[in-house]
């Protein structure tokens, strides 16, 4: 399962870490998603979902 947002598609991002002598190493910073069950075409599903969509409304929960 992709680390992919199902509603803005945001996913992980590349970077480089700095130690205190700048020397470079990979990191891997990922998006904070979430399970959620929430209304997809009309029905009830478990979509994961980033914790800024969630904040501004854009998924429509399932009770």
């Amino acid at each position: 399962m992709a680390r992919r947002c199902a509603i803005c598609g945001r996913g992980i991002s590349f970077g480089n870490q700095r130690s205190h002598s700048n020397k470079a190493s990979g990191r891997i910073r990922m998006p904070n998603l979430q399970r959620v069950k929430a209304i997809v075409d009309g029905r009830p599903r478990r979509i994961r979902v980033c914790t800024r969509c969630l904040k501004a409304g854009k998924v429509v929960r399932a009770l």
